[in-house]
């Protein structure tokens, strides 16, 4: 039976159409049992593939299509060696410069099949042997000269069909694919870049019609598809080395260092702690986790402050380790979540560092194993959303100006089935149609969903594995130099290569940076390990009134929104605020919002009673409403009798892309195993409904219980050192919120804010206590050598005494010099109303003839012209222009005329007027769109006055009406009724205005 081996599917960048999946079921419907998987330059999809491949009934064969410069060869792997040496040459195509395949290619030959219509790589090869060597013949007008160069090399032919895609209609897509990568327009694409329009999988009778005076060549695909090994075992986990120890010693090196760390924790180590650790050291042991884990700590130890997360934050052994910093004893979080006696999986261990020393963090772990050992997880970048549609209408010749008008209309998160609905109902679109040909390019841009286009590097998955890395996985290098493999995090833990992902958190710098001001401030020295940020009552009521504003994790308006309706009850006072802030931190996910609501009611007090009596120890914890990841495991095990590795398969399933057939096999499963044990059906579908609200993104409890400790220790910085605290968060930038935002969470915390100063400002924002100073970061345009001039001299020579001082001591061009007037900065030395006047001293000393300008200002100032009149209003025009917003006060402090006439409503009084029609002014502080369940668009947007922040909703009839005006830029008039739940006010919007216009 022939088989396809020479097959492109949607993991060729810019060339293939269609998925693994759909090209196996192709070739099961066209009666085939094996097929090759050939993506270019690349094994980019092959975990993925043979995974499908098992489920559709196909023999996988593992192979690439290696292409470089004018040269190229299709190779298959045979066997394992096979499938080193194809690892290995596609590494040195990505990664070595001047690559050359027929040079390459001979010393890497062994277990490859070579199939190539290439005559400098079929001699260059031939020289070697002529074993597992063939010439490729193709449909086409090169067939023949093919068939030639076989003949004359005395090299078997084999037929092949180079598809790319199922039907004849996927040549237009083909076709875009290919104007996208060649950046072309599709009236001009080339014909020879792209495959031919019959180059897809076919039926054995269209192969016998296309190769009739060859048919050997139609057997040989099948002899060579048939000596090719398709059993594939990419299940083995590969666990990194530790210091070249043997297991024996690894597994006694964990243990000293265990127990070392639970002196270090709790003292004396207790018979708790004791059989606890005995427990974990015996299945880490087992499992061959040692290298693991002291690899892991190793790293860990590269900075003082971490937040070690995920399901390995229930180790008692991470915690004893300093890799986690949550007592799993202490919190009831159970090991057998991360690590149990039938898990077959790798662990994963993900580490958050300051953001700015990941770098350094990595630094290490490459200098220590090096990059034949070590690479970074690749994330692979597909087509999706606006950007598909952006690169399909610009290969269509749309102008870029119309392309513009389209996007930025089309939501990121739409469907292309909704956005072709939308351009007809949407109110975006109202009144401005699109013009007809966008139809067609919606339509196709949506079949580019998921298309790989290209690599970047994983936020921080890192593979590091005992030997050589380029054996198990291509290798490519990305644009910041590191090595990176071809898969991302789903395929790699597919193959069994354990990823330690080593990730920058913005809120570990700003806990950092809030630490060390607080100790140069006050002398008081906190120890990040040892410090217990719950036992302070503050912290505790500063979560519980949801003023979380800059706190890792709890800052959302939903999270704030959520912590206030949690603790409004009349027994508030009673919970546990960590247990319950751990709980906020993992049902505070987009699938789960439809559980919330009812959540928060029982937290205040509502009587409930399991789902069903089977789940009432499962869920007793989270008031019967499954919150955390490892509660879909015991649900199934419970309900339908699932065995722990079954329910685990569920848990992990449920988070993947590619779940499809495999979860819906799972759900037949789990209404099977209920039905068996008398659960009605109804029952049943009511918790099938809950698990899938773990789709998407969810986590586990000892993850969240990790975030919420960092939350917390934000809390508390907070609450005891607040100008210290906001001046971290808006300097390590990154945060929920804009820089104005939290200067105005800073004015309602009573601190003074101070503008930028020439003597008084770092490059970051500063805080003392009760006072935030800008940060001459703040600067629009100030480049970095004029900052760090200003920094530099000043703390070389002292502070400034003038400004002719400044302009003498820091050469810096006149540009630089002119935005440090606007912001502010000299009005300390030479007076606001002066600034004028600074402009025309810049002017004069950078005219002033060479050696000439120190003298400018040791003898009587020539006369100048008289410079225009400084009026109050300039200094608000200057903010905004230089710092990109005011920061001498509240955006809507100039607007105070037109407020007084509007007749507002305080924000912070909103409560009061529950159920009545108010009007409120607002400047825009965030806002986020949403879709009912009819698919109608809304919007929840936060906005700001003077006295609070507050939340509003723009449902679907006011936001049709009114979305086109919704901006950041300037002050609102908001009308509407206030609504209030769980004791937290809201306005439901009926109009908006601009309070500017009511001037």
């Amino acid at each position: 039976m022939f088989a396809h081996l020479h097959v492109h599917s949607s993991f060729s960048p810019g060339w293939g159409v269609r998925t693994p999946r759909e090209m196996c079921r192709r070739a099961r419907a066209l009666g085939m049992t094996h097929l090759a998987l050939t993506d270019r330059n690349g094994l980019y999809g092959i975990p993925h593939f043979l995974e499908v491949a098992a489920e559709e009934g196909i023999r996988p064969i593992i192979g690439s299509e290696v292409a470089a410069g004018k040269n190229r060869a299709l190779l298959l792997a045979r066997n394992e060696e096979g499938y080193a040496n194809l690892c290995r040459l596609l590494s040195e195509r990505h990664c070595r410069t001047g690559f050359s395949l027929p040079e390459a290619l001979p010393p890497l030959r062994r277990g490859l099949a070579v199939l190539s219509d290439d005559p400098e790589v079929l001699e260059s090869l031939r020289r070697g042997g002529r074993d597992d060597l063939y010439v490729e013949l193709s449909p086409g007008h090169a067939m023949g000269r093919a068939l030639a160069l076989a003949r004359s090399l005395r090299l078997p032919p084999v037929a092949t069909c180079r598809a790319v895609s199922i039907e004849a209609e996927d040549f237009e897509l083909h076709r875009v694919l290919r104007a996208i990568a060649t950046s072309a327009k599709l009236s001009r694409l080339a014909p020879e870049s792209c495959a031919r329009e019959g180059d897809r999988l076919l039926s054995p009778r269209e192969l016998a019609d296309l190769f009739p005076h060859c048919p050997e060549a139609l057997e040989n695909a099948a002899g060579i598809a048939a000596g090719c090994k398709t059993d594939w075992d990419f299940y083995a986990t590969i666990f990194p080395a530790f210091r070249g120890m043997e297991k024996e010693e690894a597994i006694e090196e964990l243990a000293l260092r265990a127990r070392a760390g639970a002196r270090s924790r709790y003292g004396a180590i207790d018979a708790v702690v004791e059989a606890r650790l005995q427990k974990e050291l015996a299945i880490i042991g087992a499992k061959g986790f040692a290298h693991y884990f002291l690899v892991v700590e190793e790293i860990a130890r590269q900075s003082p402050r971490t937040c070690g997360r995920g399901s390995a934050a229930a180790s008692l052994v991470s915690y004893c380790l300093g890799i986690t910093h949550v007592d799993p004893i202490r919190h009831n979080l159970f090991f057998e979540r991360f690590l149990n006696e039938g898990r077959i999986d790798p662990p994963d261990i993900d580490i958050d560092f300051p953001w700015d020393e990941r770098d350094g963090v990595l630094d290490f772990a490459f200098a220590r194993y090096g990059s034949r050992r070590a690479a970074m997880v690749a994330n692979q970048i597909g087509f999706r959303g606006r950007a598909a549609l952006r690169e399909t209408a610009k290969v269509f010749g749309i102008p870029e100006a119309e392309i513009k008008m389209v996007t930025k209309r089309i939501s990121t998160y739409w469907e292309a089935e909704q956005s072709v609905a939308a351009t007809g109902a949407h109110p975006l679109f109202a009144g401005d149609p699109l013009p007809p040909e966008w139809r067609r390019i919606l339509r196709i841009a949506g079949r580019l969903k998921g298309h790989l286009r290209h690599l970047s590097l994983h936020c921080g998955g890192l593979v590091i594995v005992p030997d050589e890395i380029r054996r198990f996985v291509p290798v490519e290098v990305s644009a910041k130099g590191l090595p990176v493999i071809q898969w991302e995090k789903d395929q790699a833990e597919a193959a069994g290569l354990v990823k330690i992902d080593i990730l920058g958190n913005r809120s570990l710098a700003v806990i950092r940076d809030a630490l060390e001001a607080v100790k140069e401030n006050t002398g008081r020295d906190i120890d990040y390990a040892a410090w217990d940020p719950l036992a302070d009552e503050a912290t505790r009521a500063l979560v519980r009134r949801g003023e979380t504003m800059g706190c890792f994790y709890i800052e959302s308006p939903a999270t704030r929104q959520l912590l206030r309706k949690m603790w409004g009850g009349p027994e508030a006072g009673g919970r546990d605020l960590f247990e319950h802030l751990v709980m906020a931190s993992s049902i505070i996910r987009p699938a789960a919002n439809t559980y919330i609501r009812e959540f928060v009611a029982r937290v205040r007090g509502r009587s409930w009673k399991p789902l069903h009596p089977l789940l009432g120890e499962v869920l007793d914890e989270t008031y019967g409403i499954a919150v955390y990841q490892e509660q879909i495991t015991r649900m199934a095990m419970a309900m339908a009798g699932f065995s722990p590795f079954e329910g685990d398969q569920l848990r992990k399933i449920i988070s993947k892309k590619h779940k499809g057939k495999k979860l819906e096999d799972l759900r037949r499963r789990f209404l099977a195993g209920g039905g068996e044990k008398g659960i009605a059906p109804e029952v049943l579908e009511r918790a099938w409904k809950q698990i899938l609200s773990f789709g998407g993104y969810s986590f586990c409890k000892p993850h969240s219980a990790s975030y919420a400790l960092v939350s917390v220790k934000s809390a508390w910085l907070k609450a005891n050192y607040p100008a210290e605290f906001m001046a971290a968060v808006i300097s390590n930038e990154g945060g929920f919120y804009s820089p104005l935002a939290y200067l105005s969470e800073c004015r309602r915390l009573g601190l003074k804010v101070l503008p930028p100063d020439v003597n008084a400002s770092g490059r970051h924002y500063t805080g003392a206590g009760r006072e935030v100073r800008v940060g001459l970061m703040q600067i629009g345009g100030l480049t970095r050598q004029g900052l760090e001039t200003v920094l530099n001299e000043r703390a070389r020579g002292g502070p400034y005494r003038s400004f002719g001082d400044f302009l003498q001591r820091a050469p810096l061009g006149p540009a630089d010099a002119r935005l440090l007037v606007k912001a502010g900065c000299f009005d300390a030395l030479e007076r606001r109303e002066s600034r004028p006047r600074l402009g025309w001293e810049i002017l004069r000393f950078h005219r002033a003839p060479r050696g000439q300008s120190e003298e400018l200002f040791a003898r009587p100032a020539a006369e100048l012209p008289a410079p225009p009149p400084f009026e109050a209003a300039a200094v608000l025009r200057q903010e905004i222009e230089t710092l990109g917003m005011l920061v001498s006060c509240h955006p809507l402090v100039p607007h105070r005329r037109p407020l007084a006439r509007a007749g507002t409503v305080p924000a912070a009084e909103l409560s009061r007027w529950t159920g009545r029609y108010v009007s409120v002014a607002g400047w825009w502080v965030t806002g986020k769109v949403v879709q009912t369940r009819k698919g109608s668009p809304m919007e929840f947007l936060s906005f700001e006055d003077t006295t609070a922040i507050f939340d509003a909703t723009f449902f679907p009839r006011t936001y049709a009406r009114f979305c086109r005006k919704l901006s950041r830029l300037r002050p609102y008039l908001l009308k509407g009724r206030v609504e209030e739940e769980f004791g937290v006010a809201t306005l439901n919007v009926e109009w908006v205005g601009f309070l500017d216009e009511a001037a």
